[in-house]
C-alpha cells in the first residue's frame, strides 16, 4: 500500500513541467533519515524552516531602516513573506515545484544580522575574512539550528539558499551557471528577492521621507509602472513570459525589464542605502555592534557557544552570536553592558 507522500509524488510527476524538480528525485539530505509518510521532502523542508527559531527572529530584524518605529515598515520577516509570495506565484504559473520554491524563499535571509544593510556592512568589517548573509543562512540550517543539529534540509533547498544572493552588482537572471542555483526553482527565489526589495524598499523610503516617487528613474517608471503593485506585476509577467519563451531552461527577463530593474536597484543604493541619513544609521550600528563584538570576545564564557569556540575558534562563535541578534536584543544588550544605571537605595 502506498503512502500519502508517495501519492503526492506521483501527482507531481503527472502535473509538473518536465523541467521541474521532483521530490522523489531529490539528491537527499546531509544525514540520511526515513522519509515522512505524508509530506514530500521539499514540503517537509519548508515546514522545518517556518518552525525554526531563526525564522521567528526575522520579525525583529530591520530590512532597511534602523529600529523603525512605524507599524508599516518592512522587517526581514515581511520581506521574506513577500519574496515567498512572488516566487510561488511564478512557480505555479510555470508548473514548477512550489514547495521547493517556497522553502528556498523562506530560508534565504535567515542569516541576516540586525540593523539591515548597515548591520551587514559592520559585521563584514568586524569578522576576519568578512561576512555574507547567504553563507550564514546556510550555516544556520546546516549547523546552528536545533541545538547544533541543523535542520538537515535537502540538497536542493540548501543550494538555493547558498546561491540566492546577488550583491550590489550581481544579476538576478542570466548569471553564469556557477553563480546561480542548480534548480530552476532556486533561480525563481533569486529573481523574486530583487523584485520584492526594489519595490518595497521604495515604499519604505517614501514613508520615511528619504525620497519622493518623482525622483525615481523615469525610464523605469514608464516601462514598469508608477506604483509598487504595477511594477511587481510587470516584472513577474515578464519573467513568466520570457521563461516560457525560452523553454524553461532557466529563469529569464527581457533586456528592457532587466535593465529597468537594475536601474531601480542602483537608484536605491545611491538614494537610500548610501545616502547621508543611511550613513548616520551605519555609524549607530557600528557603535552598537562594534562594542558588542569587543565585549563578547572579552567574556566568551558568558555569551558564546563553547562548542563553536573549541572547534572553530572565538571569531566564529562571536560572528554567530552577533549575526543571530535581533535589533532590539542588540540594543538592549548594549545598554545593559555599556550604559550606566542609577543605583537604588
Amino acid at each position: 500500500m502506498t503512502t500519502i507522500r508517495e501519492q503526492l509524488e506521483v501527482r507531481e510527476d503527472e502535473t509538473l513541467a518536465p523541467q521541474a524538480s521532483r521530490s522523489s528525485q531529490s539528491k537527499g539530505r546531509l544525514r540520511p533519515e526515513p522519509p515522512d509518510p505524508i509530506r514530500p521532502i521539499f514540503q517537509r523542508d519548508r515546514d522545518r524552516v517556518i518552525h525554526s527559531k531563526s525564522f521567528r527572529r526575522l520579525k525583529h530584524k530591520t530590512q532597511v531602516f534602523f529600529a523603525p518605529e512605524g507599524d508599516h515598515y518592512r522587517t526581514r520577516l515581511t520581506h521574506t513573506l513577500e519574496v515567498s509570495q512572488i516566487a510561488r506565484s511564478v512557480a505555479k504559473v510555470l508548473r514548477l515545484n512550489e514547495e521547493l520554491t517556497e522553502a528556498i524563499a523562506l530560508g534565504h535571509d535567515m542569516g541576516h544580522p540586525p540593523f539591515g544593510h548597515a548591520g551587514e556592512r559592520v559585521i563584514d568589517k568586524l569578522v576576519p575574512g568578512g561576512f555574507s548573509h547567504h553563507e550564514q543562512s546556510l550555516r544556520i540550517v546546516d549547523v546552528l539550528e536545533n541545538d547544533r543539529q541543523g535542520l538537515n534540509l535537502s540538497w536542493e533547498v540548501r543550494d538555493g539558499i547558498a546561491r540566492h544572493s546577488k550583491g550590489k552588482h550581481g544579476l538576478p537572471v542570466g548569471a553564469p551557471p556557477e553563480h546561480r542555483a542548480s534548480t530552476i526553482e532556486g533561480q525563481i527565489a533569486r529573481v523574486a528577492d530583487i523584485i520584492a526589495y526594489v519595490n518595497h524598499d521604495i515604499d519604505d523610503a517614501v514613508r520615511a521621507g528619504v525620497l519622493d516617487t518623482k525622483d525615481l528613474p523615469q525610464s523605469a517608471v514608464s516601462l514598469l509602472g508608477d506604483s509598487s503593485g504595477l511594477r511587481i506585476n510587470s516584472m513577474v509577467t515578464d519573467v513568466v513570459n520570457q521563461t516560457l519563451a525560452g523553454g524553461l531552461t532557466e529563469i529569464r527577463m527581457s533586456e528592457p525589464v532587466l535593465q529597468a530593474t537594475l536601474d531601480l536597484r542602483e537608484f536605491l543604493f545611491q538614494a537610500v542605502y548610501e545616502n547621508p541619513r543611511a550613513t548616520a544609521e551605519f555609524e549607530k550600528a557600528a557603535g552598537v555592534l562594534g562594542g558588542l563584538w569587543d565585549k563578547l570576545r572579552q567574556s566568551p564564557a558568558q555569551f558564546l557557544d563553547p562548542v563553536t569556540i573549541e572547534t572553530e575558534g572565538l571569531d566564529a562563535a562571536a560572528r554567530d552570536f552577533l549575526a543571530g541578534m535581533t535589533d532590539r536584543y542588540a540594543v538592549a544588550l548594549f545598554e545593559d553592558l555599556f550604559v550606566p544605571r542609577s543605583w537604588s537605595v
